[in-house]
């Protein structure tokens, strides 16, 4: 891109050493005016000072845009992934992908209100971000320009940001100057940490990575239980308490730190190609989700709950790849929204010590018939007569093959 063909960028701020520097930067070699955004999805910092930075490094304060966006988070991207039980490569609850999609939309609308022609994102060249923050750009403006300050510049070392920042008077942290020994970050759903003392798989994480769960060990040894109800697939009320979206996962989230819930350590494939080892703590998410599927176990059809199992995993990587605003999403979350028009009720569940044990469910629109499961006199409700045809049928094509010559399921 040609220096001299932005006028004005949007740049997702949080007032850290990297964006400030971005930021700086973008001054300096483009010669633009710099607009900053900084997002409050529940990240746990004062945002306060992320708008004092700018305003230190030359920024108007009306283009100093810092949203809070915990309730549409929720709302709008993190109950509707949940309602499709999404895990990439069956473990991970896809707490930084989901962020990405709503930081994008939100760059855009600010870039149309203040007339702006490009943004500007820091992931670095070798993470899945970037893909993800673009991507949602593209679907949106696809005619907007892209600032990847990570793919252009050579300041390749935090001694080469420091010393940028040294020399355009940009403040830095006391806990900056030192190398991080790891990067984290971290929203409503979840922290995630990962890089250099993580990058070994083979050794186990420090306890300082741990941020948001204690240690199971250290969690209580009585168990707190808990009732979570849903109303239509997504949780509305704990203990019979109803709360908005962001506060109910903030609620759910304290219950998890106090017992453990929560840690992850996953080596997962990231979309660009490479292995990555990620530590991940969704302690509200991982209860979320067990009660979610609780509650689906008995108010969703068979057939219905296994066709949204066998297209989970195509969800999730769509989640993960960045394709939040892509057609095939909003495919299989059209599926997912119709199938929990009955998926409403109450999951009990015990938390205890890094565990989450579903103890009970119930439903005005349960399908669990007592009288045709139980081991007692049914009354006729069931006529176990029936299975001897059912079973004969089923067994047919293996029979004909066995008459073949193709026993036991030979081809």
């Amino acid at each position: 891109m040609r220096v001299k063909d932005v006028k004005k960028v949007v740049l997702a701020y949080s007032g850290g050493l990297d964006t400030s520097v971005i930021l700086k930067w973008l001054q300096t070699t483009y010669r633009c005016e710099v607009v900053t955004f900084t997002a409050d999805l529940g990240q746990g910092e004062e945002l306060g000072p992320a708008r004092d930075k700018a305003l230190l490094l030359g920024i108007k304060p009306e283009n100093i845009f810092i949203d809070d966006l915990r309730e549409e988070f929720t709302r709008d991207f993190i109950f509707p992934m949940f309602r499709m039980n999404a895990l990439y490569e069956g473990q991970y609850l896809l707490g930084t992908s989901i962020a990405r999609p709503l930081i994008a939309k939100r760059q855009i609308e600010i870039a149309e209100q203040v007339g702006a022609d490009a943004v500007a994102h820091g992931a670095t060249g070798k993470g899945n971000d970037q893909v993800r923050f673009e991507i949602g750009y593209y679907s949106l403006k696809p005619d907007i320009k892209i600032i990847a300050p990570w793919r252009e510049w050579d300041l390749t070392s935090r001694t080469a940001l420091i010393a940028f920042a040294e020399a355009h008077q940009i403040p830095i942290a006391k806990d900056k100057r030192g190398e991080s020994p790891f990067s984290v970050d971290a929203n409503l759903l979840h922290s995630s940490s990962e890089g250099k003392i993580l990058e070994e798989p083979w050794d186990a994480p420090d306890e300082m990575v741990w941020q948001r769960t204690i240690r199971p060990e250290d969690a209580p040894d009585t168990p707190t239980e808990i009732t979570v109800e849903f109303e239509r697939g997504d949780a509305v009320a704990i203990n019979g308490e109803r709360l908005s979206p962001a506060s109910l996962l903030a609620a759910l989230n304290a219950l998890g730190k106090a017992n453990g819930i929560g840690r992850l350590d996953l080596v997962e494939n990231r979309f660009v190609g490479m292995k990555s080892r990620g530590c991940y703590e969704t302690p509200g998410g991982t209860i979320l989700y067990q009660a979610h599927r609780a509650i689906e176990s008995i108010t969703l059809d068979r057939e219905a709950a296994h066709l949204k199992d066998s297209l989970m995993p195509r969800y999730a990587e769509i989640v993960y790849n960045g394709f939040w605003f892509s057609p095939e999403r909003r495919m299989i979350q059209a599926m997912a929204d119709a199938s929990q028009a009955s998926v409403s009720g109450t999951v009990r569940l015990k938390l205890y010590k890094g565990n989450v044990i579903v103890t009970g469910r119930q439903s005005p629109h349960s399908l669990y018939s007592m009288k045709h499961v139980t081991f007692e006199d049914d009354q006729g409700a069931y006529d176990q007569f029936d299975a001897q045809g059912f079973i004969k049928l089923n067994a047919l094509r293996l029979r004909l093959g066995a008459m073949a010559g193709r026993k036991g399921g030979a081809l």
